[in-house]
């Protein structure tokens, strides 16, 4: 089944997804090296070190903007080449945008000059420091033990940020980023498990992929066997929503997306992407060589 499963979504991949999935693909499942990956993403980088250029593709600003680093550090962290010389200019472009509360925005004004999904769109000319991204940001820099100036405000800031009761998946997300690497496991372990409570208590989670809307499941909380939320699932649930996520390829060997797109270009784009990330999470539980 699984292989199945595999060939067409290769198919889809090689014939419709942009040319930086092509060659993460490549490297995850081909063994073709990384470097490809790494000049496809320095495209998207910035005179400044930001990435942009709808690197994440909901929105078309060109500039830099916090939500393209933090998509920019997980491509460099899945490959592992967060010694990349991109990622040191990243965090001197943080700096750049970082509030007086020591954290990155989520969004940044410049952004609603172009086509953007609402979600990107800010009319506050000085939007305030968010755990989104700032978690995830400080969470891929403590795990590859990246040492910049950066971390020194942006560690304080995700510390005083937790809120275990928060129940927003976007929040949740960066938040267990940043605890699961974070030196001081004694304070993250007792804020995580606080966290997971919150996930179960508020049935953040949905069981059904047949479920409509923008809902979670699973594998979206815990993608890989690693991760921080794994064991708040059971075997038996993995691997019903293991099977439930291949049943959910399209024809065209692809998977869809869940949310209104900017436009049918997008929409592609994005397909490329959630079909890579369904094969890596295959792969991460076995289910593909």
């Amino acid at each position: 089944m699984f292989q199945k499963v595999y060939d067409r979504a290769v198919d889809f991949i090689w014939r419709n997804a942009r040319l930086l999935e092509r060659r993460r693909f490549a490297t995850h499942f081909l063994n073709e090296p990384k470097a490809a990956v790494i000049t496809a993403l320095r495209a998207y980088q910035n005179p400044d070190g930001g990435f942009g250029n709808a690197l994440e593709p909901d929105k078309r600003y060109p500039g830099s903007n916090p939500g393209d680093v933090i998509t920019a550090f997980y491509i460099l962290d899945e490959i592992d080449a967060m010694n990349d010389p991109m990622a040191a200019l990243a965090c001197d472009y943080l700096l750049t945008i970082t509030t007086a509360q020591g954290g990155v925005p989520f969004t940044l004004p410049q952004v609603k000059q172009y086509p953007h999904a609402p979600w990107w769109g800010t009319d506050d000319p000085n939007p305030l420091a968010s755990i989104n991204p700032t978690g995830d940001i400080a969470g891929v820099l403590l795990k590859n033990q990246v040492q910049h100036p950066w971390l020194e405000k942006a560690v304080p800031f995700c510390w005083h940020q937790q809120d275990p009761a928060r129940s927003g998946y976007h929040d949740i997300m960066p938040a267990v980023e940043f605890l699961a690497n974070v030196p001081d496991r004694v304070r993250a372990e007792g804020l995580l498990k606080e966290i997971k409570a919150t996930i179960q208590r508020e049935q953040l989670v949905s069981y059904d992929r047949n479920t409509s809307g923008y809902v979670k499941f699973p594998l979206d909380w815990a993608p890989a066997p690693t991760h921080a939320l794994r064991d708040i699932f059971s075997e038996e649930q993995i691997e019903a929503d293991l099977l439930a996520l291949a049943a959910g390829q399209q024809e065209d060997g692809g998977w869809p997306i869940s949310w209104e797109p900017v436009s049918a270009g997008v929409e592609l784009e994005w397909r490329g992407i959630r079909t890579l990330e369904a094969l890596l999470v295959l792969k991460a539980y076995g289910k593909l060589k």
